[in-house]
């Protein structure tokens, strides 16, 4: 089911706010037949995205015509680009003409200060007929491994986010998150099926012209992800007045307590829905959420799932936590690492294995408790990462937890919370003075959606003081 031929492009209701262009749902639609050609043959299109509305056009006219989209972010590098190139093979490229060329590209058309590029490869592989879209697990880096999303998978996620925020045609959303992120997508997918008003832009909630623009717009709704949050928390949320905020929606990890509490707090008062999600990428990406009502009495939880999918939990029979299985049409096929994994079938079967470990209570809301890959057992103990990481965190002490079997690893940038972490880890978890360490780092790495790049955090000229 290709949801793109089930929007209502005769919508005169709401529009698509880019800069200081309005665009109506015609226009989108109009836009979108530049692409027909594709319809000729399934074809593997690369777009090099920004929250504009030219990519907007591009994602939508591509998809429209079934052919398949490798969604990346403008600010790969173009040597990680290079990579995915050689590995993929695409027909196609969509990029804005700043970026260079290479080779035989030929230029189809041109549309703003984009160009839609023929690559000249032969094709010499086949697509799988239900595959839709292709989304990186590792952002920016060039990684190879991309997520294989069907029409199915994107369409019964983003009916059933819909209907669990109950998004309309009079909402306005403002793009706070990459389109080349899932969570991001997901955003923006769920407010075009329902005719809702898009305001495209890549500023950040640090810069003031966005707040200019969502009062100005009257913007009803955004979502963002746990550091988000926290950028608004330091921002002083609760003293802005935006009249029209309806809802809000936090995904892309754990949030940690502090925020949460704040936010509960300050919603409550300004009468702002807060909708707590949990998703994966290769869940297309929503798999639960926590109703408004519901997040001072189940605080931390993530919800239960959302229309159409079942949580499990993967354990021994007498554990109180185990691994999260997720259960629904949304789960994606597989993953694809170069052109030959295109042709590959549904793999998962509608399973997804979350590599989160979850306990469930007993009216069936779910919490997350740590990570599968983030537990060590150092001398016979087992260690979940994330659960140091978060009680260090809830004392108001920001630091990332790394190690193995023989070292606790903890990393902060502020030499003045050592003594307090040394003596919480001691003291309050029972943690052995020999089993970690403390190391001081100018910052901690993220991406573009705000995550921690754990991989990079030992590189980054880390100084061990204890």
């Amino acid at each position: 089911m290709n949801f793109f031929r089930k929007i209502d492009y005769e919508n005169t209701s709401s529009s698509i706010i880019c800069d200081n262009h309005i665009y109506s749902y015609k226009d989108l639609f109009y836009d979108i037949k530049n692409f027909n050609f594709l319809a000729d043959q399934k074809s593997l299109v690369f777009i090099i995205s920004e929250n504009n509305y030219e990519c907007l056009a591009a994602y939508s006219g591509v998809s429209y015509f079934d052919s398949v989209v490798l969604l990346l972010d403008q600010s790969i590098k173009q040597e990680a680009l290079n990579n995915l190139i050689n590995k993929f093979k695409p027909s196609y490229i969509f990029q804005n003409t700043s970026r260079m060329t290479l080779g035989n590209w030929e230029v189809v058309f041109e549309f703003g200060v984009y160009c839609f590029y023929s690559i000249g490869y032969v094709k010499d592989y086949s697509i799988y007929k239900d595959l839709s879209l292709l989304l990186p697990t590792s952002g920016t880096t060039g990684s190879p491994k991309c997520v294989r999303l069907s029409y199915s998978n994107i369409y019964s996620n983003t009916v059933a986010i819909c209907s669990s925020l109950n998004i309309s045609s009079s909402d306005k959303v403002i793009t706070t998150l990459p389109m080349s992120y899932s969570y991001g997508l997901s955003i923006i997918n769920t407010h075009l099926f329902s005719n809702s008003s898009l305001i495209l832009t890549n500023l950040s909630f640090a810069q003031r012209a966005i707040w200019d623009k969502i009062k100005s717009l009257k913007v009803t709704t955004f979502g963002g992800v746990p550091y988000t949050y926290k950028l608004l928390k330091k921002l002083k949320f609760s003293r802005l007045n935006i009249d029209s905020l309806d809802y809000i929606t936090q995904a892309g990890g754990k949030i940690d307590y502090d925020t949460l509490n704040y936010f509960t707090k300050v919603c409550k008062e300004k009468k702002i829905k807060f909708f707590v999600m949990y998703g994966q990428t290769e869940a297309s990406p929503r798999m639960s959420f926590l109703p408004p009502k519901m997040i001072e009495t189940k605080a931390g939880s993530i919800g239960t799932p959302i229309q159409g999918g079942k949580f499990s939990l993967l354990k021994d029979k007498n554990d109180e936590e185990g691994e999260l299985v997720y259960e629904g049409e949304n789960v994606c096929m597989g993953y694809a690492f170069d052109k030959s994994d295109l042709k590959k079938k549904n793999e998962n079967n509608g399973v997804l294995k979350t590599g989160d470990i979850a306990k469930v209570d007993k009216d069936g809301f779910y919490f997350i408790t740590g990570r599968k890959k983030r537990i060590l057992k150092l001398y016979g103990n087992r260690l979940n990462l994330d659960f140091v990481e978060n009680e260090i965190q809830k004392q108001g002490l920001n630091c990332v937890c790394l190690g193995n079997d023989t070292e606790l690893k903890i990393f902060t940038t502020n030499k003045n919370y050592v003594k307090d972490i040394n003596n919480y880890l001691i003291n309050k978890l029972n943690v052995s003075k020999y089993m970690f360490n403390l190391y001081l780092v100018k910052k901690i790495p993220r991406n573009s959606s705000g995550k921690i790049i754990y991989s990079q955090i030992e590189e980054s000229n880390s100084e061990k003081i204890k």
